[in-house]
């Protein structure tokens, strides 16, 4: 069963790699391969298990892709009727929303749609939405699309894993439609009203965590709180999962299996004491995986103790390898999906190495030695997954986990889901006071974490690592944690190096690697040289919770082995510019900043850009064109900022407009001369007049522009303008982030564009890109 399970696992990994999926004709050798799987001899058997797998895999890839937006409704005011999923996300001036839309109108044309979208509703005043709620919506829709960058969230997997075929925007001319709330949605309805009727009990930062981990509401914890938890390593402690729900279904059974045999002899014959125990535990665990409406993380953790159970009702012996390997496979038969997500191998690992922690070594161990040895194997055994998936470790997790898990696992959830019962039940004062207890806990707990985030050191940061050095690290850290006699296990420590001591890749003396990231309509630049780094703008910031300095820049610094920025340039004070500052500086420390807004920016090492200021690194000449002194304000007072590698030039423009571009040909028409421009204003009407572009005659033209923007950004008449001069042109909407290289001989070239060379199955829509 484990080997078949493996194998089936790796069959599921194998089609991640694919850019394009295999046509939906090889779905049909499912019939021979799962008889494979059952009745052939060993070695076929395996082999049929992985090409299950892999089919499996392909036929749930390929019925999500299947209700794709189509490419001509891009755009488009469209009308869709369906109704409410989830729990609607609340902000300050729009809410947010999973809409399962059954039906749209296209030109009068009713259309069956059964897609899954996801919606934000804008106004001062947007309408109280409900799970489970009929609605008729004019909507504005794109496909999945999501920024590309290294080191970067992959949003379109996200939105794939989670059956999300289209989001968008609500227009005018909505309706509620009267109806009765269909079945599947009124667990999620009445999550939502359990979920306000506790928050008139709540207040305070502890709030949100009491949601969390009774309704699975986490819409209420700040950014600041879970910047606490994840440096911390406790962030899974607002999961409904496998610790909640396994602890307490402990708690249960062993209660009742203790207090079954006072219910009489009788009782007993009917039903033995291990049988009423896992029932009873079985019951209170779904209770609270309804609680949390059976998210994915819960689905899964309620399988694994479905398996334990049963087990247990059959009075079988637990075998905990094979147990494990049957909650595996059940949950990837149900959704085999879940292999892109990090909770996915977190889970089972964790669990495989607490089984690992309490066998193994025989020795008599306290109870309190034997919970730190299960810590200690925790961290250092989901280091690699950590690693790969966030490329940072916390090394206080252990002490901070010593503290919060029994704190929250045997004193907060029990109490909090007491008071759960007595708020379902009208005993108001009697909850509250319930309430109170856990949100003093909370409260308590959150400061002392506060406290341990603060320490220097308090978690490790790595860069990219290769696949090689994450599985030396691994094969690495199972030597440490095996027996004593385990031969060559004194070696354990070498295989850890090339990934602590790996060194990153970075341009020859006198070379630039320049990468124009993906922040959507903004810009962000990273110029390297052989051991410094320039960052030039910072993206917009798109709301108090998400900008792309801490979801863009500082991931990709991050990945490249960077922990600190030589000097950073804000060409002018636009949003799309100067966003994501505030993140930058918060993450990385900024040896000087450049700016033509000095006055805005707070710090002693902000200075203003001028024309005529110039420096060398590693060989390679910065030197700023703009703004010249009586630029003005705005757009046209914009950084320019020229970088010259072995004769090659790339010229970075900010916002400036035709304005400055009169001044820049008129008095540095020489030094306009570049291979590579960042096109002005993002290719925009009022920049790139036709003097300018003959004074740069560029080889290649790079857009800093978003996904659909709605300034229809770069202009044809612009792009026309450039390629007139022969010039190539890249977006970054449609590349990611590009990479080129100048220094080298032979000129300056592309080394990438990150959405080409980095694609993958999920980012294609209806097998097109």
């Amino acid at each position: 069963m484990r080997s078949g399970t493996i194998a089936f696992l790796l069959g599921i990994l194998s089609l991640q790699g694919f850019s394009d999926l295999p046509a939906p004709g090889w779905i049909t050798l499912l019939l021979l391969s799962i008889p494979a799987a059952l009745w052939l001899p060993l070695p076929w058997r395996l082999l049929g298990w992985g090409v299950s797998g892999f089919l499996w895999c392909l036929w749930s890839a390929h019925h999500i892709l299947g209700v794709s937006l189509p490419a001509d409704l891009e755009g488009q005011d469209i009308q869709v009727e369906g109704h409410v999923a989830g729990l609607p996300e609340l902000f300050e001036r729009r809410s947010r929303f999973e809409f399962d839309v059954h039906h749209l109108w296209v030109d009068g044309e009713r259309r069956r749609w059964p897609a899954r979208i996801r919606l934000s509703w804008y106004g001062r005043t947007p309408p109280v939405l409900e799970a489970g709620d009929a609605w008729r919506l004019q909507v504005r829709l794109k496909r999945p699309h999501g920024f590309r960058n290294p080191g970067g969230f992959d949003y379109e997997r996200w939105l794939f894993a989670r059956h999300l075929r289209a989001s968008g925007y609500v227009r005018h001319e909505s309706m509620a439609i009267e109806r009765a709330v269909p079945l599947r949605y009124r667990l999620d309805r009445y999550r939502q009203r359990l979920s306000e009727r506790l928050q008139a009990y709540l207040q305070g930062p502890a709030a949100g965590l009491f949601l969390a981990l009774t309704v699975g509401d986490r819409r209420a914890i700040d950014t600041d709180t879970w910047e606490v938890l994840r440096v911390t390593g406790t962030a899974h402690l607002l999961a409904i999962s496998g610790m909640h729900i396994g602890l307490l279904a402990a708690l249960v059974f062993w209660l009742a299996r203790r207090l079954w045999p006072l219910a009489g002899e009788r009782a007993l014959l009917w039903l033995p004491a291990p049988r009423a125990a896992a029932l009873l535990a079985t019951l209170a665990a779904t209770f609270y995986a309804a609680l949390a409406g059976f998210a994915i993380p819960t689905q899964r953790a309620l399988i694994m103790l479905l398996v334990v159970m049963l087990a247990l009702w059959r009075m079988r012996p637990l075998q905990p390898g094979r147990t494990l390997a049957w909650a595996a496979l059940l949950v990837l038969l149900l959704d085999p999906l879940a292999v892109l997500s990090a909770g996915f191998w977190l889970s089972f690992a964790a669990v495989a190495l607490i089984l690992l922690a309490l066998g193994g070594r025989r020795q008599r161990l306290s109870r309190l030695w034997q919970w730190v040895r299960i810590q200690g194997w925790i961290t250092l055994g989901l280091a690699p997954l950590l690693i790969l998936w966030f490329q940072q470790v916390s090394l206080i997790a252990p002490l901070a986990n010593l503290v919060a898990i029994p704190l929250i696992s045997l004193l907060v959830v029990p109490l909090a889901l007491l008071a759960v019962i007595g708020v379902l039940l009208l005993a108001p004062d009697h909850a509250g006071a319930l309430i109170d207890v856990v949100s003093g806990l909370l409260a308590g707990l959150l400061e002392l974490l506060g406290v341990l985030a603060a320490w220097p050191g308090s978690h490790w940061q790595s860069g990219a690592a290769s696949g090689v050095a994450v599985l030396l690290l691994a094969l690495g850290i199972l030597m440490l944690l095996a027996p004593r006699g385990l031969p060559g296990r004194y070696l354990a420590p070498l295989l850890c190096l090339p990934l602590l001591l790996g060194a990153y890749a970075r341009p020859p003396p006198g070379q630039v690697w320049l990468t124009l990231l993906d922040v959507g309509q903004g810009l962000a630049v990273a110029v390297q040289t052989h051991s410094r780094v320039l960052v030039f703008d910072t993206g917009p910031r798109y709301s108090a919770r998400f900008d792309t300095g801490a979801a863009v820049v500082v991931p990709y610094l991050r990945q490249a082995g960077y922990r600190h920025i030589d000097r950073l340039v804000i060409s002018h004070g636009d949003n799309d510019h100067i966003g994501g500052l505030a993140s930058v500086r918060q993450a990385l420390p900024v040896g000087r900043i450049d700016t033509s807004i000095p006055g805005e920016i707070d710090g002693k090492n902000v200075h203003r850009c001028q024309a005529g200021q110039q420096w060398r690194w590693d060989g390679v000449h910065f030197a700023f064109l703009g703004p010249a002194a009586d630029s003005g304000a705005g757009n046209d007072a914009s950084c320019v900022l020229r970088v010259e590698a072995g004769g090659q030039v790339a010229l970075l423009s900010g916002d400036i407009e035709k304005a400055s571009e009169r001044t820049l040909v008129r008095r540095r028409r020489p030094e306009l001369a570049a291979q590579i421009l960042v096109a002005p204003h993002h290719g925009s009407l009022t920049s790139s007049s036709p003097a300018f572009v003959a004074a740069v005659d560029p080889d290649y033209v790079l857009y800093p522009v978003g996904y659909r923007n709605r300034y229809r950004f770069p202009r044809p008449p612009v792009v026309e303008r450039y390629a007139r001069r022969g010039a190539r042109q890249y977006r970054v909407d449609e590349e990611g982030a590009l990479r080129f290289v100048l220094g080298e001989p032979g000129g300056p070239h592309k080394d990438f564009s990150y959405r080409q060379t980095r694609q993958r199955y999920w980012h294609v829509v209806d097998n097109g890109k």
